[in-house]
């Protein structure tokens, strides 16, 4: 047997008994908030909204950081580096280009050969030519993505720690917070002024980033 209520309600209720000087936020124990003041903000990251708070509750053990693993991320290619010493291990750079070069000398010799046995056969310059050239066509480049690992941090909400408070020194000014879990759910409850400006602390994000293997980095040297 459960209760089931809307989220607007809820919203309404909510802010209801809160106060209009004071922050408050609803998140769930990986910190994504679920109310806000702000409806802009529900379903982001906490350390996005509020580095500085989110940072606060890392010191503080309120949260811990693991990291993830994902075995089937997309990534786009590193570009190859170039270094004077590269054609003094592979040769294969060197002969590739001499023979595309070679390819269109002779792509060169074959058009005006054919232009000049035309222009005889004709009779005269107003012959048309045998072999006519089509524009070159410019294709947008697009990035293409090719498979990869990647590592990405995930935080999790300590059970044991059920409340919390402390206040972040911002410079110019101090945030005082408090934290208390909502009993019998996995949700939090945290309240902050709205006065202080802690812009100073940069954002706490969730960015993925890729797994570079010792292979596959002595192959990007080489390459």
């Amino acid at each position: 047997v459960g209760v089931q209520m809307r989220l607007e309600f809820l919203q309404r209720t909510f802010w209801a008994v809160t106060q209009q000087d004071l922050d408050c936020f609803v998140i769930d124990h990986n910190g994504f908030i679920l109310i806000s003041k702000r409806p802009q903000e529900m379903g982001r990251f906490l350390g996005e909204v509020d580095g500085a708070l989110m940072t606060q509750l890392l010191s503080v053990r309120v949260f811990s950081q693991v990291t993830m693993y994902d075995y089937q991320a997309m990534c786009k290619p590193s570009s190859p580096r170039h270094n004077a010493a590269q054609p003094l291990v592979s040769p294969l750079p060197a002969l590739l280009s001499a023979t595309r070069w070679l390819v269109d000398e002779l792509w060169l010799l074959l058009l005006e050969w054919s232009a000049w046995g035309s222009w005889h056969a004709g009779g005269g310059a107003d012959a048309p030519p045998l072999l006519s050239v089509p524009p070159a066509h410019k294709h947008k480049k697009q990035d293409q993505l090719q498979p990869c690992d990647t590592e990405y941090p995930v935080f999790l909400h300590q059970a044991a720690i059920r409340e919390a408070n402390g206040i972040i020194e911002c410079g110019a000014c101090r945030k005082m917070f408090v934290m208390q879990q909502i009993p019998k759910s996995n949700l939090l409850l945290l309240v902050t002024d709205s006065i202080c400006d802690c812009s100073v602390f940069p954002p706490v994000l969730q960015k993925a980033t890729e797994v570079k293997y010792i292979l596959a980095v002595l192959q990007d040297v080489r390459g």
